[in-house]
């Protein structure tokens, strides 16, 4: 079992996503496989969000996304505060992901970056913060540092970009289970009803418990 999860590493919600897909994976044996995207080039291809942006700065609607990325949080169990300069231009994080990924580390790369942004307040396009973060996650990080920025690792993230608007996406986090997709975290149950039925195992799915079955 496969699912994908498109991420941009200075948004909240794809920390979210992440986190939650960690135990979901943990929990069905599913093979995590992470594409980096920079949300703002790709919300500039993919024209008017779905809700109505106009909205977005209206004092009762700020208030509550903050109460809900914090109710989210303590779900969760992470530590997640909105730095004071988010959201940070991610391009440089991922490249970095990148390269973790091409050594097997992106997974470890991406739970530091996540909480040097989000846990410590630390700057998104320091080439020191990331650094520290490749080498938390067992990179070296000396070639990690001399190998960004990389015009080859710009193309890639902006190949992800492309991929995921030509698979219908629109922001992230975005889920694929072979061609289902999911946007958002909160649809992390829906991701792992899919990967259940892609294995052939049983899902109980809420309401469908008895007695003994567990």
């Amino acid at each position: 079992m496969e699912v994908e999860l498109y991420l941009d590493y200075a948004c909240p919600w794809s920390y979210l996503g992440f986190s939650r897909l960690k135990e979901t994976a943990t929990r069905t044996g599913a093979h995590v496989v992470l594409k980096p995207v920079v949300l703002d080039g790709l919300l500039a291809d993919a024209g008017p969000p779905l809700d109505d942006s106009r909205h977005e700065g209206h004092p009762a609607r700020a208030r509550y996304q903050v109460k809900d990325l914090n109710d989210w949080a303590d779900y969760c169990g992470i530590v997640l505060r909105r730095p004071e300069d988010w959201p940070a231009d991610s391009n440089l994080a991922g490249q970095g992901a990148l390269l973790a990924l091409d050594a097997d580390r992106g997974m470890a790369y991406s739970t530091c970056v996540f909480q040097a942004y989000f846990e410590r307040g630390e700057d998104l396009t320091d080439i020191a913060t990331l650094r520290r973060a490749a080498e938390a996650a067992g990179l070296s990080g000396d070639p990690f540092e001399h190998a960004l920025p990389n015009a080859a690792l710009e193309e890639r993230l902006r190949h992800n970009c492309r991929e995921l608007l030509d698979r219908g996406g629109f922001g992230s986090p975005t889920l694929f289970v072979a061609d289902a997709m999911f946007f958002g975290h909160d649809r992390m149950p829906l991701v792992e009803f899919a990967l259940g039925q892609s294995s052939g195992r049983q899902f109980v799915a809420p309401g469908d418990h008895k007695a003994g079955s567990i």
